[in-house]
């Protein structure tokens, strides 16, 4: 592993990642960064966030019937399990 820089962690964890390492990983202001653990030690990468449907097209629109159906109430256990597999 070849050391390029080396930081200070403020008191509150933090460090400011040195200028030449921001250009060789063309970090900009908002980038973000992931941390690993290797053998030789912690590892910094340029990573990219992104959002992901917490649910399919499928389980919205089932999510959605029950949502229209909020009151609904079933006499038995039967009833209730037939309502869900009708949605």
């Amino acid at each position: 592993m070849t050391i390029i820089e080396m930081a200070k962690v403020t008191s509150k964890g933090q460090i400011t990642i040195p200028n030449r390492v921001r250009k060789i990983l063309h970090l900009d202001r908002g980038s973000s960064v992931a941390f690993g653990l290797s053998k030789q030690g912690v590892v910094l990468l340029r990573c990219k966030v992104t959002t992901e449907a917490p649910y399919t097209a499928q389980e919205w629109e089932k999510i959605e019937k029950l949502a229209a159906t909020k009151g609904k109430s079933c006499k038995t256990a039967k009833d209730a399990i037939k309502h869900l597999e009708a949605l």
